[in-house]
């Protein structure tokens, strides 16, 4: 019966070490699928980028003739909120590499509430625009574009959030284990870095 039990545990460890071994052998290749994704993200924005740049450039008039000019003041204000909320997500990584799980959720928690002042501020805009989605081809284009980036800054509050559940049990985020912190980092750098572009396109050149 000893026996027995001193084979089936050797096994148990060979297995284990297996395991271990093919872990090893397999790297986490999570980061370099979030940057593939983040490609194919600026490949769909830059497609609608050239579109806004060549209908400017043929167009014999831009905006048409009648649409009313868009205001500045808001939008820049925005796009510093949103700019400086980059800012503050990076803290969160520098802490999680410190294991401060509790700086992660303060800077988390503080980049979600500039995400949300920034999207309220593009729906006030959306509400005072003189100028209907049908109005004219500048129309289109200014919601089209701002529209389907901020359908990218709402994606990204839903994964803070979900960061921010995740670090309610201890020890999911450390210094060791922090992929869900860095990738969500790494996508609000992106959405701020395309809205940046947006903004001198749309609001200043």
């Amino acid at each position: 019966m000893q026996g027995s039990i001193d084979t089936a545990q050797g096994t148990l460890n060979i297995a284990q070490e297996s395991a271990a071994s093919h872990h090893e052998e397999h790297p986490d290749h999570r980061m370099f699928g979030i940057l593939v994704f983040l490609c194919a993200e600026s490949m769909l924005f830059m497609g609608l980028f050239i579109a806004y740049i060549t209908f400017r450039l043929v167009a014999p008039e831009w905006p048409p003739a009648g649409t009313p000019e868009l205001e500045i003041l808001l939008p820049g204000i925005n796009s510093l909120i949103l700019i400086s909320s980059s800012f503050v997500i990076h803290k969160a990584d520098t802490a999680v590499k410190n294991n401060n799980v509790g700086g992660v959720t303060t800077w988390f928690t503080i980049t979600a509430i500039m995400g949300l002042i920034f999207l309220l501020g593009q729906g006030y805009e959306y509400a005072n625009l003189e100028f209907g989605l049908r109005e004219n081809l500048f129309a289109s284009t200014f919601y089209v574009l701002t529209g389907f980036h901020g359908l990218h800054v709402f994606v990204g509050l839903l994964l803070m959030l979900a960061v921010l559940w995740r670090a309610r049990k201890p020890g999911h985020y450390s210094s060791e284990n922090h992929f869900g912190v860095e990738a969500v980092e790494l996508y609000w750098h992106f959405v701020d870095v395309i809205w940046i572009i947006l903004f001198i396109l749309l609001y200043i050149w």
